[in-house]
Protein backbone atom coordinates (compact mmCIF):
# COMPACT_ATOMS: atom_id res chain seq x y z
CA UNK A 1 0.00 0.00 0.00
CA UNK A 2 1.36 3.12 -1.12
CA UNK A 3 1.60 6.13 1.47
CA UNK A 4 -0.84 8.26 0.11
CA UNK A 5 -3.71 5.54 0.44
CA UNK A 6 -2.50 4.75 4.10
CA UNK A 7 -3.12 8.21 5.12
CA UNK A 8 -6.32 8.62 2.61
CA UNK A 9 -9.11 7.48 5.25
CA UNK A 10 -11.93 6.56 2.35
CA UNK A 11 -11.83 4.54 -0.51
CA UNK A 12 -15.05 4.58 -3.15
CA UNK A 13 -13.36 1.42 -4.73
CA UNK A 14 -14.04 2.82 -7.77
CA UNK A 15 -12.40 3.15 -11.11
CA UNK A 16 -13.48 7.23 -12.01
CA UNK A 17 -11.41 10.08 -11.81
CA UNK A 18 -13.91 11.68 -9.86
CA UNK A 19 -14.12 9.34 -6.82
CA UNK A 20 -10.06 9.02 -6.96
CA UNK A 21 -10.41 13.27 -6.79
CA UNK A 22 -12.36 12.89 -4.07
CA UNK A 23 -10.30 10.53 -1.89
CA UNK A 24 -7.21 13.08 -2.37
CA UNK A 25 -9.06 16.36 -1.75
CA UNK A 26 -12.78 15.34 -0.48
CA UNK A 27 -11.97 14.62 3.24
CA UNK A 28 -13.17 17.50 5.82
CA UNK A 29 -11.08 20.96 5.41
CA UNK A 30 -9.16 19.71 2.54
CA UNK A 31 -10.63 21.81 -0.32
CA UNK A 32 -10.31 24.79 2.46
CA UNK A 33 -6.56 24.42 3.09
CA UNK A 34 -6.55 24.18 -1.10
CA UNK A 35 -8.58 27.28 -0.97
CA UNK A 36 -5.89 29.33 1.27
CA UNK A 37 -3.07 28.17 -0.53
CA UNK A 38 -4.72 29.25 -3.48
CA UNK A 39 -4.58 32.98 -2.25
CA UNK A 40 -0.39 32.86 -1.22
CA UNK A 41 2.22 30.72 0.11
CA UNK A 42 1.29 30.19 3.87
CA UNK A 43 3.39 28.71 7.16
CA UNK A 44 1.87 26.73 9.32
CA UNK A 45 0.85 29.14 11.83
CA UNK A 46 -1.31 31.15 8.97
CA UNK A 47 -2.78 28.00 7.95
CA UNK A 48 -4.16 27.89 11.51
CA UNK A 49 -4.95 31.76 12.10
CA UNK A 50 -7.06 31.67 8.72
CA UNK A 51 -8.66 28.13 9.39
CA UNK A 52 -9.40 28.18 13.39
CA UNK A 53 -11.81 25.80 14.18
CA UNK A 54 -9.71 23.67 12.37
CA UNK A 55 -7.77 21.10 15.11
CA UNK A 56 -4.22 21.17 15.01
CA UNK A 57 -4.01 17.15 14.50
CA UNK A 58 -6.37 17.44 11.71
CA UNK A 59 -4.74 20.02 9.46
CA UNK A 60 -1.35 18.25 10.12
CA UNK A 61 -3.09 15.30 8.66
CA UNK A 62 -4.83 17.60 5.56
CA UNK A 63 -0.96 18.59 5.02
CA UNK A 64 0.52 15.53 4.79
CA UNK A 65 -2.24 13.39 2.83
CA UNK A 66 -1.95 16.73 0.22
CA UNK A 67 1.89 16.42 -0.11
CA UNK A 68 1.77 12.37 -0.33
CA UNK A 69 -1.08 13.06 -3.60
CA UNK A 70 1.60 15.89 -4.72
CA UNK A 71 -0.86 18.85 -4.35
CA UNK A 72 0.75 20.65 -1.73
CA UNK A 73 4.68 21.00 -1.46
CA UNK A 74 6.92 22.74 1.92
CA UNK A 75 9.83 24.37 2.12
CA UNK A 76 11.87 25.74 4.84
CA UNK A 77 12.32 29.43 6.27
CA UNK A 78 13.19 31.42 9.14
CA UNK A 79 9.67 31.11 10.23
CA UNK A 80 9.12 27.79 9.62
CA UNK A 81 7.89 25.86 6.76
CA UNK A 82 6.13 27.26 4.36
CA UNK A 83 2.87 25.47 2.22
CA UNK A 84 2.14 25.79 -1.41
CA UNK A 85 0.49 24.43 -3.83
CA UNK A 86 3.01 22.64 -6.86
CA UNK A 87 1.60 22.42 -10.40
CA UNK A 88 -1.00 19.62 -9.96
CA UNK A 89 -2.67 21.59 -7.03
CA UNK A 90 -2.57 24.96 -8.94
CA UNK A 91 -4.89 23.03 -11.24
CA UNK A 92 -7.65 23.04 -8.46
CA UNK A 93 -7.81 27.08 -9.07
CA UNK A 94 -10.23 27.02 -11.83
CA UNK A 95 -12.34 24.12 -10.22
CA UNK A 96 -12.67 26.17 -6.73
CA UNK A 97 -13.44 28.94 -8.42
CA UNK A 98 -16.46 27.57 -10.37
CA UNK A 99 -17.50 25.40 -6.97
CA UNK A 100 -17.28 28.67 -5.26
CA UNK A 101 -19.32 31.13 -7.70
CA UNK A 102 -22.07 28.18 -7.37
CA UNK A 103 -21.89 27.85 -3.78
CA UNK A 104 -22.27 31.61 -3.28
CA UNK A 105 -25.69 31.40 -4.81
CA UNK A 106 -26.62 29.07 -1.68
CA UNK A 107 -25.19 31.70 0.53
CA UNK A 108 -27.28 33.58 3.13
CA UNK A 109 -26.44 36.13 5.48
CA UNK A 110 -23.66 34.73 7.92
CA UNK A 111 -24.58 33.50 11.00
CA UNK A 112 -23.72 34.62 14.67
CA UNK A 113 -21.12 31.32 14.36
CA UNK A 114 -19.62 31.77 10.76
CA UNK A 115 -16.74 33.89 10.37
CA UNK A 116 -14.66 35.22 7.71
CA UNK A 117 -11.41 35.58 6.71
CA UNK A 118 -9.01 37.23 4.91
CA UNK A 119 -8.46 34.28 2.16
CA UNK A 120 -11.95 33.04 1.64
CA UNK A 121 -13.20 36.93 1.28
CA UNK A 122 -10.18 37.04 -1.69
CA UNK A 123 -11.87 33.53 -3.02
CA UNK A 124 -15.42 35.72 -2.91
CA UNK A 125 -14.19 38.43 -5.04
CA UNK A 126 -12.52 36.04 -7.89
CA UNK A 127 -15.64 33.28 -7.50
CA UNK A 128 -18.05 36.25 -8.29
CA UNK A 129 -15.94 37.93 -10.86
CA UNK A 130 -17.92 38.70 -13.99
CA UNK A 131 -14.89 39.07 -16.74
CA UNK A 132 -17.07 39.71 -19.35
CA UNK A 133 -18.36 43.13 -17.88
CA UNK A 134 -14.74 43.89 -17.48
CA UNK A 135 -13.59 43.97 -21.17
CA UNK A 136 -11.99 47.40 -21.13
CA UNK A 137 -12.18 48.58 -18.17
CA UNK A 138 -9.42 49.86 -15.89
CA UNK A 139 -10.52 50.54 -12.41
CA UNK A 140 -9.36 49.43 -8.44
CA UNK A 141 -10.70 49.13 -5.31
CA UNK A 142 -9.82 48.91 -1.64
CA UNK A 143 -12.33 47.05 0.29
CA UNK A 144 -12.80 46.92 3.77
CA UNK A 145 -14.89 44.69 5.40
CA UNK A 146 -14.84 44.29 9.79
CA UNK A 147 -10.57 44.68 10.45
CA UNK A 148 -9.99 42.68 6.74
CA UNK A 149 -8.25 45.23 3.89
CA UNK A 150 -8.43 43.69 0.27
CA UNK A 151 -7.62 45.34 -2.59
CA UNK A 152 -9.11 44.43 -6.00
CA UNK A 153 -7.47 45.86 -9.77
CA UNK A 154 -9.01 45.14 -13.07
CA UNK A 155 -7.50 46.03 -15.83
CA UNK A 156 -9.11 45.29 -19.44
CA UNK A 157 -11.34 41.66 -18.43
CA UNK A 158 -7.99 40.60 -15.85
CA UNK A 159 -8.54 40.90 -11.79
CA UNK A 160 -5.99 40.51 -9.31
CA UNK A 161 -6.93 40.35 -5.66
CA UNK A 162 -5.00 40.11 -2.76
CA UNK A 163 -4.62 41.74 0.86
CA UNK A 164 -3.95 44.68 2.24
CA UNK A 165 -4.38 48.40 1.38
CA UNK A 166 -3.77 50.27 -2.21
CA UNK A 167 -2.85 53.52 -2.23
CA UNK A 168 -3.84 54.42 -5.63
CA UNK A 169 -7.31 52.85 -5.39
CA UNK A 170 -10.18 54.58 -7.65
CA UNK A 171 -12.79 53.78 -4.90
CA UNK A 172 -12.35 52.84 -1.01
CA UNK A 173 -15.46 50.98 0.08
CA UNK A 174 -16.63 49.85 3.90
CA UNK A 175 -18.80 47.99 3.52
CA UNK A 176 -18.87 45.50 6.69
CA UNK A 177 -20.88 42.11 5.76
CA UNK A 178 -23.23 44.56 4.35
CA UNK A 179 -20.81 43.39 1.29
CA UNK A 180 -22.77 40.44 1.07
CA UNK A 181 -26.27 42.07 0.68
CA UNK A 182 -24.70 44.66 -2.31
CA UNK A 183 -23.41 41.70 -3.93
CA UNK A 184 -26.61 39.25 -4.06
CA UNK A 185 -28.70 42.65 -5.00
CA UNK A 186 -30.50 42.88 -1.39
CA UNK A 187 -30.03 46.35 -1.45
CA UNK A 188 -29.04 48.75 -4.12
CA UNK A 189 -25.79 51.03 -3.50
CA UNK A 190 -28.00 54.20 -3.61
CA UNK A 191 -29.61 52.62 -0.68
CA UNK A 192 -26.59 51.13 0.92
CA UNK A 193 -25.13 54.66 1.75
CA UNK A 194 -27.97 56.49 2.29
CA UNK A 195 -28.51 54.12 4.92
CA UNK A 196 -25.08 54.24 5.76
CA UNK A 197 -24.43 50.82 5.35
CA UNK A 198 -21.32 51.26 3.26
CA UNK A 199 -19.46 54.31 2.81
CA UNK A 200 -16.79 54.71 0.26
CA UNK A 201 -14.09 57.70 -0.49
CA UNK A 202 -13.75 58.39 -4.33
CA UNK A 203 -15.84 58.61 -7.10
CA UNK A 204 -19.42 57.10 -5.60
CA UNK A 205 -20.15 55.92 -9.19
CA UNK A 206 -18.11 53.32 -9.04
CA UNK A 207 -19.60 51.67 -6.08
CA UNK A 208 -22.71 50.27 -8.97
CA UNK A 209 -19.58 48.99 -10.97
CA UNK A 210 -18.13 47.52 -8.35
CA UNK A 211 -21.46 45.43 -7.61
CA UNK A 212 -21.99 45.08 -11.45
CA UNK A 213 -18.49 43.54 -11.45
CA UNK A 214 -19.16 41.34 -8.43
CA UNK A 215 -22.49 40.07 -8.30
CA UNK A 216 -23.28 37.00 -6.79
CA UNK A 217 -25.25 34.39 -9.34
CA UNK A 218 -26.22 35.10 -12.86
Amino acid sequence: MSELESLTSRSYGQYCGLARALEVVGERWALLVVRDLLVRSQTYAELQRGLPRLPVDILSTRLRELESAGVVSHTESPDGLVYALTPLGLELDDILVRLGRWGATLLGAPSGEEIVTPSSLVMALRTTFHQEIAAGLHVSYEIHVGDIVLNARIDDGDLAVGTGPLPDADLVIEAGLSLRALMAADITPEAALAEQLVTVTGNRELLTTFVDLFRIGA
